[in-house]
């Protein structure tokens, strides 16, 4: 069959479905498989770079907010890829305005001048500051235009590929783009882009170009939106109120973008594997989208004004003079429109895998280790001396392309188990999307680690399968490992390991209540196991696998347990709620808790500013570094936090 633009009859139905499992046809080729066996080296750029691919202009102010202005304050250069050139229906106009004809190149610049004016604030200068603008020529020798502004030590990088929102026949581009393998795209061009020509691309291609960006800037931390969003049974009406897909809580162009970017990441990997054989080192995360809209909101008043403040100068104002003929700014989103849009985007951010700080244990002689994601693959960080602070390079144990989301336990005889969660198919256009929770258990204590284990997941489809969370587990007195994830449903699914090392098949536990993921897990004086999640009306409790019937209060995002005690933040607050209730950790994001004889509850957080803050006998202690990620672990007579930073090394801090 002859290759040809524009879309086949297939793809009106593929673009119809909108990603339903991301199951398409067979592939023209075949690229680089990752190779999950361990002992790969990895290899550090040795210094932090932030690097965020969104489907839209805004799509990172909107879901990956605070986190990007986080590290922007911390000095982190940022490199920010915009897939579409978000051009839609060329209409820019705020509800009163008077009609103007549609215009789809002068929309797409608008647009791209609005991000101008909201980075130029982020780096804290003048919204009108002027950028630096050029031409990035890219894999295959296409080419996008680049922005490029630098404040003092900070440099934010803009780069518009400008794939259209929309194929010739109205159906939606990037969707069908992941799904069918004959299709060609043709980029849009922005009244005034210093880039002057089209350049077409098909599904292979724009994989490629993505690798190419991310081999070249080389980042420490990847931000992404999400790949696999929840399943949501809305009415016709409702889903194009949400702006969503169909059966899908988030928009096509989102998902098949953030399914492109993680096919580019394990791409990357794979290719580092087959050539140079080293694995670059970087923590990836991604964030859901219109999720939001269905769920508690979890920013507090002041992250909150802080996050909406910066879509201002995106939204812009038809009587700005930025020096942009084209517009200034994407005038339907300006003003208070953020705070006061019904579908509430603005006002939450969530991780796709929540709670995915390394994994601390110590060793018989004292030292720690520290187990995370890396490059996609499962490491290990093991301390110098004892005490130390100092962490030796990472060994690599293989199992990619992981998510970011690794779980542990320990057994009774002190042997660690990991538990992560395998893209163990992601092929696109060419086959199957399928993800499974896999374990890598250690042989001995302190010792080397058996082959990785597939758990399979709680459900029987891949499209299903593709839902599941962040896995956490506890080992229970009697030496059972508990372990759980929210399945598709939005419930919890659990496996049992038996003291012998048998596992039970996958159960959901009891009721009907959807609850958000980032679990919490936790036993008590007991010994019985305690679990806790978020929902929609309040916070669901299973004690050993229980259901418990008693009113808990409401949470805005996940929630943690020490020896069977709930701590939680309201929606829309920053302080921490405990037994007794203020927990007296005010801040935003993700929360660990855990106890011992000697030292009582220990809290872990981050204060409003994202510096990582801990709760210790009584005392606040709020530490100078920034982290990706961090755990914490409890010594005998001290609090150790282990975090992952920016540059994508380990950091130890003792309060």
């Amino acid at each position: 069959m002859p290759r040809r633009r524009g879309v086949l009859a297939t793809a009106a139905a593929l673009g119809a479905t909108a990603l339903a499992g991301c199951s398409v046809p067979a592939p023209r080729r075949v690229g680089p498989a990752a190779d999950p066996a361990p002992g790969v080296p990895i290899v550090h750029t040795r210094r932090a770079q932030l690097m965020q691919f969104a489907a839209h202009p805004d799509d990172d102010l909107y879901f990956m907010n605070p986190d990007t202005q986080r590290m922007l304050d911390a000095g982190v250069p940022l490199v920010s890829v915009y897939v579409t050139a978000g051009e839609h229906n060329g209409v820019n106009r705020i509800k009163g305005m008077a009609e103007t004809p549609p215009d789809r190149s002068a929309y797409s610049s608008a647009r791209h001048q609005g991000l101008r004016q909201a980075y130029a604030t982020l780096l804290g200068l003048d919204r009108f500051t002027p950028w630096q603008k050029g031409v990035a020529t890219l894999r295959g020798g296409r080419r996008a235009e680049i922005n490029t502004l630098v404040n003092g030590g900070r440099r934010v990088e803009l780069i518009f590929l400008n794939l259209p929102m929309h194929t010739p026949r109205r159906y939606m581009a990037l969707p069908a783009l992941w799904n069918d393998r004959a299709l060609e795209l043709r980029t849009h061009l922005s009244t005034g882009s210093p880039v002057d020509r089209s350049d077409t691309y098909d599904h292979d291609q724009l994989t490629d170009v993505l690798v190419g960006l991310l081999d070249r800037y080389r980042p420490t931390v990847v931000q992404t939106l999400d790949p696999d969003p929840d399943l949501q049974s809305s009415s016709e009406s409702q889903r194009r109120r949400d702006s969503e897909q169909p059966g899908y809580s988030d928009h096509g162009d989102h998902t098949a973008v953030a399914c492109f970017s993680w096919a580019a990441l394990i791409r990357w990997v794979a290719e580092a594997q087959k050539g140079p054989g080293e694995i670059p080192a970087f923590v990836a995360t991604a964030f859901r989208g219109y999720y939001n809209r269905h769920w508690p909101k979890n920013l507090p008043p002041q992250v909150l004004k802080e996050k909406a403040g910066h879509l201002v100068p995106y939204g812009g104002d038809p009587d700005w003079e930025c020096g942009n003929p084209s517009g200034c700014g994407d005038y339907g989103v300006g003003g208070d429109r953020p705070l006061t849009n019904h579908k509430g985007w603005v006002r939450a951010t969530h991780h796709r895998w929540p709670g995915t700080g390394p994994a601390v244990v110590a060793r018989p002689d004292g030292r720690l280790d520290a187990y995370g994601v890396l490059g996609l693959r499962a490491v290990r960080w093991r301390e110098t001396g004892r005490g130390s602070g100092l962490w030796d390079d990472p060994t690599d144990l293989g199992g990619g392309p992981l998510a970011p989301a690794l779980g542990s336990a320990t057994l009774p005889d002190g042997r660690v188990l990991l538990f992560g969660v395998r893209f163990a198919a992601f092929a696109g256009h060419g086959g199957p999307n399928k993800r499974e929770v896999v374990l890598l258990e250690q042989r001995s204590p302190d010792g080397p680690f058996l082959a990785w284990q597939g758990l399979g997941t709680p459900e029987r489809k891949d499209d299903r399968g593709r839902r599941i969370g962040a896995p956490v587990a506890v080992t229970s007195p009697d030496g059972r490992v508990h372990l759980f994830v929210r399945n598709a449903d939005k419930g919890v699914s659990t496996r049992v390991r038996s003291a012998d090392g048998a596992w039970s098949p996958w159960r959901a536990l009891p009721g009907t209540a959807e609850v958000q993921d980032g679990l919490a897990v936790s036993l008590d004086g007991e010994g019985r196991t305690h679990l806790y999640a978020a929902g929609r009306e309040s916070v669901q409790h299973w004690v050993d696998g229980v259901l418990r019937t008693e009113t808990l209060p409401l949470s805005g995002s996940t929630v943690a347990s020490a020896d069977g005690e709930l701590y939680h933040q309201p929606p829309a607050a920053a302080r921490l709620l405990g037994p007794a209730a203020d927990a007296g950790l005010d801040g935003y994001g993700e929360v660990v808790a855990a106890r011992s004889a000697a030292l009582g509850t220990v809290l872990l957080g981050t204060d409003l500013a994202g510096r990582v803050a801990v709760r210790a006998g009584g005392r606040l202690r709020t530490g100078r570094r920034q982290a990706v990620s961090t755990a914490l672990h409890l010594g005998s007579d001290r609090v150790t936090v282990v975090g992952l930073g920016l540059d994508a090394q380990p950091w130890t801090w003792r309060p």
